[in-house]
């Protein structure tokens, strides 16, 4: 029988939409159907502009800030509230409209204010279909938890731990949600991407530098110098920042890319990813079979991350200059440590969440008192 998901994401970075984007088209290619919304439209208005942008700047430009914020309100330090925050409070009214119009079966939030909106309508009686938040952070922060929501879907063992800890409540390893193309890309003929990679290496081995669709983090150029230095090609993947991609296409032995739609192919290309977040771009790589180093972490949700990605044994983790080019030169040389690590991150992906949001959808849930 055909159902209805309505999956609440957000436009911070591309991560959330990338995320909720693959869980519909898979919801759909099971006969049913799936409504994505952005929360933030659902703030008053401004609001979710305003919290985009005032995060994309702090991330960017005032990391210490953002590190301070995060350790006070998202870090496992910090205690877990029953309550929604208020600014989850203030999309409520707009969702249970949303709601009513859609009708759904089930709630999917893939972001963590959306967990906060849903946890909190459904610990009322407010929300009457389940709420499923499917995490895409391998560290789960306090704001992915509220105990109103009937199951979290999470990357890891030790995050559906720290969920099943932090609300009461079920909590299953799923693994990255990404786009099958990903895995198949390893298998598909020589690509364009593997052809000017060559041509442009020289037998130096492709390493890929991330910076996330805004462009965040530090050092890039100093990083990619120093690969370049070393025998490497760097393709530093700027994302939508034109002038970081700028400034590095002046760096010799770089090569800087923007925007990139064929990521998938061009992770087949490259030999290791060197990545600051543990985010999409990271779990994308696990399924294109490239292994992944993280290094000079964003802070926040970032840094704790990329701690999160390693411990779990899916990445590599370098604390400085040197490390980074003894792992990257392990992880591009061929044998059984790269291998190892292929093996290792294609392995994460346990199950298929969308398969499993359509099996609580049929539940047919009901409010629960805390």
């Amino acid at each position: 029988m055909a159902q209805t998901s309505l999956i609440l994401s957000a436009s911070m970075g591309a991560g959330h939409d990338a995320v909720a984007r693959e869980l519909a088209r898979r919801l759909r290619g099971q006969g049913h159907e799936a409504t994505v919304v952005d929360l933030l439209t659902l703030l008053p208005a401004g609001a979710g502009e305003a919290l985009r942008e005032g995060y994309r700047f702090a991330v960017r430009r005032l990391p210490w800030i953002y590190a301070a914020v995060y350790r006070t309100f998202f870090g496992s330090g910090s205690r877990l509230r029953g309550d929604a925050t208020p600014l989850a409070r203030a999309a409520e009214r707009q969702l249970l409209a949303v709601v009513s119009e859609v009708r759904p079966d089930v709630v999917v939030s893939t972001f963590h204010i959306a967990a906060q909106v849903t946890g909190g309508l459904r610990a009322r009686g407010a929300l009457r279909p389940p709420s499923v938040v499917a995490v895409t952070d391998f560290a789960v922060h306090r704001q992915w938890l509220h105990p109103g929501n009937d199951l979290h879907l999470c990357l890891t063992p030790a995050a559906a731990d720290r969920a099943r800890a932090g609300t009461g409540r079920p909590a299953r390893v799923t693994g990255p949600v990404v786009p099958p193309h990903f895995r198949r890309a390893a298998a598909a003929p020589a690509s364009r991407w593997q052809r000017t990679l060559t041509d442009l290496a020289r037998g130096r081995p492709p390493v890929l530098l991330s910076a996330g669709a805004w462009g965040a983090g530090s050092a890039f150029p100093e990083t990619a110098a120093l690969l370049a230095r070393s025998g490497f090609l760097p393709v530093v993947l700027c994302g939508n920042d034109d002038r970081l991609a700028r400034r590095l296409s002046r760096q010799p032995g770089c090569l800087a890319l923007g925007w990139v739609d064929d990521l998938a192919e061009l992770m087949t290309a490259g030999r290791a990813l060197v990545d600051n977040a543990a985010g999409q771009t990271a779990a994308q790589a696990l399924a294109a079979g490239l292994p992944v180093v993280g290094y000079r972490a964003v802070p926040g949700h970032g840094a704790e991350g990329v701690r999160e990605m390693s411990a779990a044994g899916l990445s590599e983790f370098a604390a400085g200059p040197a490390e980074l080019l003894h792992v990257v030169r392990r992880l591009t040389d061929p044998g059984p440590f790269r291998e190892q690590r292929i093996a290792a991150g294609r392995a994460a992906f346990t199950a298929d969440s969308a398969r499993v949001i359509a099996r609580t959808a049929s539940t047919h849930g009901v409010p629960h008192p805390l």
